[in-house]
């Protein structure tokens, strides 16, 4: 049985200064694109037989710059729709909404483009792509390139957890890897956050 291969996309300047990037395309940042290739070597040593990625020019590059070929870009894998919080950060949406928190208090609707997404939605997504991904695991590893959030939803889904559950995993750090596989036919977090 082979493992799902978490890779979240490197560093663009949303995701250093901590705003929601959900739906808007932000494109890497040099440190990015250098953690992206930084994960070639790593990444080349694995019996890939899948490869899928967020269709998102961040996710798309990372895996271009990982070196990853034949990727499938998937819809079901694009960020959390924030909606009315994107490209706004914790701290500023706390100023308006005291102790908000995204796994339990979600998101507002926004304008075109932005309805917003309930953590349900996302579930649901992440669950529909895991159905596609386990007939492949018998035959190798796949990897996702994705996003933080997602790949929090994806992981807890993969652990047969309830989404609100994803609020216990830190949060991947750009351009790092992660694990997951089974064990005695249990699913299992075999590694988090590998730069």
């Amino acid at each position: 049985m082979g493992e799902l291969i978490l890779i979240r996309h490197g560093q663009t300047e949303w995701s250093l200064s901590g705003r929601h990037a959900g739906r808007t395309d932000v494109p890497l940042t040099d440190a990015g694109e250098a953690a992206a290739r930084a994960l070639a070597p790593r990444l080349a040593r694995r019996p890939l037989v899948a490869v899928f990625s967020s269709p998102l020019n961040r996710a798309m590059r990372t895996a271009e710059l990982a070196g990853l070929s034949g990727v499938r870009p998937d819809p079901d894998l694009v960020e959390w729709d924030y909606g009315g919080y994107e490209g706004l950060t914790a701290a500023q949406i706390r100023e308006t909404r005291p102790g908000w928190d995204l796994w339990r208090d979600g998101v507002i609707p926004g304008g075109t483009g932005h309805p917003g997404e309930r953590l349900e939605q996302v579930a649901a997504r992440t669950d529909a792509v895991l159905d596609r991904i386990r007939p492949l695991l018998s035959e190798g590893d796949v990897a996702v390139v994705a996003h933080g959030h997602l790949a929090r939803v994806l992981t807890v889904r993969w652990l047969g957890l309830n989404p609100s559950a994803s609020r216990l995993l830190g949060h991947p750090h750009p351009g790092t890897l992660s694990f997951l596989a089974t064990e005695d036919g249990q699913p299992l977090i075999s590694a988090w956050n590998v730069p």
